[in-house]
């Protein structure tokens, strides 16, 4: 691993071990954690680190290819695999009786899977058959965002964007929106809202790779506008920071185009003032809400932004090989370990007192899964992921010469 990327896996391995312990602390640790959530919420600070490093890097990732569809290949198969296997053996250990699978109140199960198909279903008013899995449907957001603005070659205004999405968070809590969770779900149903919205992002997805400049535009923005309306109008978490979390990513796309010289620190500086000023004001004008503790959500903020300034800051040194190979499997981490203490609290159950040593037990069983998970299935399948991009780029840039001998060229790089 190199040094310019090690930093990152290192901060991706801290966060996937922070959010592990958040989720953890409920079985092993509930008196420490009673005490410790109200001053620092763990689990936002874990995933506000992994919205940061997103950022930075998902759009560099899609720049580099220039070929949406090439994007698209590469994000299926990093993200879908291990999902798929993770929530086959959740249905496997409810089948045994050794787990229970949540409460999918009347949607049925062709509605269930397509939410989940989509990546969208904290969104589309269908629980999460996994918690963690909420954070996927803001990660798949911001890549229709990304994949928008990359369309339409506004691409490098990353941090105007992350500017733009801050201030309407913060007005959206000044102004006191409260629209109900799921507004959309419970005005048009549920069923017919997934159906269109799978619709929808199928049609742009693609729209978007087609070689054809106005189809590719349409398809952009049809993605695009499909987000934002489900974050606004759609969300279970309070508008303002479904907001933010879009703002947090965008500022670490601002970040990555300063440090690569396609923008200035100036502006990636002052995008980081505003997206954290915004973010805080929302928090504190919010006040203490059901998700959290207006204290508790800001300290673990702050602590967020500071952890991936340092990493930033430490991004050209050697990081050492431990936190190096946790990052790498840190995406197994976050999915494996649901369904890990799923099973622990079907069959041991809980604890009703602090235990130390069972919480270094489970992440000692925990650790070594995720490198078998690593290696069999995440691995392979990225493997085959960049074998078909490549595929798709070759074929791209064929055309592009074709296209150029007849004179009748489309630009799909920037």
């Amino acid at each position: 691993m190199s040094a310019r990327s090690g930093w990152l896996d290192a901060l991706r391995a801290l966060a996937a071990l922070v959010v592990v312990f958040d989720h953890s602390s409920h079985t092993f640790m509930p008196d420490l954690r009673g005490e410790l959530m109200p001053q620092f919420n763990t689990s936002r600070y874990g995933v506000m680190v992994f919205f940061l490093v997103s950022g930075y890097i998902i759009p560099a990732s899609l720049e580099r290819r220039g070929c949406v569809r090439a994007f698209w290949i590469g994000r299926v198969f990093r993200v879908y695999p291990l999902l798929a296997v993770v929530v086959a053996v959740l249905l496997a250990v409810d089948l045994l009786g050794l787990a229970g699978l949540r409460d999918f109140g009347r949607q049925d199960a062709v509605t269930v899977i397509l939410a989940h198909a989509t990546l969208l279903q904290e969104l589309l008013g269908t629980p999460n058959v996994l918690l963690v899995l909420w954070t996927l449907s803001y990660e798949m957001c911001f890549y229709l965002l990304v994949v928008a603005l990359f369309t339409v070659r506004l691409h490098h205004r990353s941090a105007s964007v992350a500017v733009a999405l801050a201030v309407l968070a913060v007005v959206s809590a000044v102004a006191g929106a409260s629209l109900p969770v799921s507004a959309l779900s419970g005005r048009a149903g549920t069923g017919p809202l997934i159906a269109l919205a799978s619709v929808a992002m199928a049609a742009a997805l693609c729209c978007a790779s087609s070689a054809a400049p106005v189809v590719r535009v349409f398809g952009g923005v049809l993605g695009g506008a499909l987000a934002l309306v489900l974050v606004a109008f759609n969300g279970t978490v309070p508008v303002w920071e479904g907001l933010v979390i879009l703002a947090v990513m965008f500022l670490g796309t601002a970040v990555h185009r300063a440090e690569r010289g396609q923008s200035t620190w100036h502006n990636a500086a002052g995008a980081a003032v505003v997206v954290i000023v915004c973010a805080i004001g929302s928090a504190y004008r919010y006040g203490d809400g059901h998700h959290f503790t207006r204290r508790g959500w800001i300290v673990s903020f702050l602590l967020a932004v500071l952890t991936f300034a340092a990493g930033l800051a430490w991004r050209r040194r050697r990081v050492p090989g431990l936190l190096t190979g946790l990052g790498a499997i840190s995406y197994s981490v976050y999915l494996v370990h649901p369904v890990l203490l799923a099973v622990i609290d079907g069959t041991v159950g809980r604890r009703s007192d602090d235990h130390a040593v069972l919480e270094v037990a489970f992440f000692a069983l925990l650790l070594p899964l995720c490198v078998l998970t690593h290696r069999y299935v995440e691995a392979p399948a990225q493997a085959c992921g960049r074998r078909l991009a490549r595929s798709r780029q070759a074929q791209v840039s064929k055309s592009t010469v074709n296209a150029s001998d007849t004179g009748n060229v489309w630009h799909v790089r920037t």
